[in-house]
């Protein structure tokens, strides 16, 4: 069975899901039937084809700038590409894509990007690698560099913030807009709080008593990074590396983990919370296929919707200026 499951899907699909989703996501995804599968992938392929058919973003002098970082890799640019596409349709804003590179970006992905957004500014590994080793030395944060050696979604918290002041809007990038997203406009012109959005359920993998005692406050229910605004000045990496020891001394390790730290670092204070119905995280197909909110966060069982329906609607909607 397991090596019917391999041929089928790939071993570097199965590597990369065992490396990157939760349990419960892979077992869904094993179990779903192998058609489903196959036009899953299909239709996968042809998103990633269809980025090199994308027109280059426009910019308007006259229009405010902000910038939106992202973390991607091979496996993820096309995503993050669409990403910032459909949130630019939609945005009386010039906006400036910050990339990190999760390490796996090549020639290719670059010039793309490049190409659609011409000032995007893309962070290299290497640039990253030296930034955190220098400002968060492994003698003193051995736990911050064993989770980011073997939990790539802690980088979004880790390599983007590390070494850096002021806010920053950290978007994930398998989420598309199909309206204009005001809230986060009215947030990128004048951060003041913490912003996120919601999930369909508090997925933290870590207990609520054990959360609130390390916060010292308590912790906000069904908070969702898909969405993440936080202040890099306001990171205590000591505290980082102190709660990550803990968490894990006492109830192991979790693929949550980083939305765990994000909503420890959110407690107690005042956020800026993107409306659920608006920005839905897992919308339904109904929702996918007539798209009424002004964003989707493609999660768990929302991805066939996703990689089927979600980007080419997208395309069908108004285009970039």
């Amino acid at each position: 069975m397991l090596r019917k499951i391999l041929k089928g899907v790939g071993i570097g699909r199965v590597a990369y899901w065992a490396y990157y989703a939760p349990a419960g996501v892979i077992k869904k995804y094993i179990e779903r039937d192998p058609f489903s599968r196959f036009n899953d992938e299909i239709a996968r392929k042809e998103m990633e084809a269809s980025v090199f058919d994308l027109q280059p973003f426009q910019w308007i002098d006259s229009q405010p700038s902000y910038e939106v970082f992202f973390l991607t890799g091979k496996r993820f640019w096309y995503q993050t590409c669409f990403c910032a596409y459909s949130m630019a349709k939609y945005s009386d804003a010039n906006l400036c894509p910050i990339i990190y590179d999760d390490g796996t970006l090549g020639t290719i992905h670059i010039t793309e990007i490049k190409r659609i957004f011409p000032n995007a500014q893309i962070i290299l590994i290497d640039e990253i690698e030296e930034t955190v080793h220098s400002l968060l030395p492994e003698s003193r944060f051995p736990v911050l560099h064993e989770r980011r050696r073997k939990y790539p979604n802690i980088r979004k918290l880790i390599d983007i913030h590390i070494g850096s002041t002021g806010w920053k809007l950290v978007l994930d990038s398998d989420m598309l807009f199909f309206g204009k997203p005001d809230l986060l406009l009215e947030w990128l012109a004048n951060p003041d709080r913490p912003c996120h959005m919601i999930d369909v359920e508090t997925s933290y993998g870590y207990s609520n008593s054990l959360m609130t005692d390390l916060a010292q406050s308590p912790i906000p229910e069904r908070l969702n990074v898909g969405i993440c605004g936080l202040n890099s000045s306001a990171l205590d990496w000591e505290q980082l590396e102190y709660w990550c020891h803990t968490m894990i001394e006492r109830e192991g390790t979790n693929y949550y983990q980083e939305q765990a730290l994000v909503a420890m670092l959110m407690a107690g204070q005042d956020r800026t919370v993107a409306p659920s119905l608006e920005y839905i995280t897992l919308p339904q197909r109904s929702e996918v296929l007539k798209p009424l909110a002004v964003l989707h966060h493609y999660v768990s069982d929302s991805k066939p919707w996703y990689f089927r329906y979600g980007w080419r609607q997208s395309l069908q909607s108004s285009s970039v200026r």
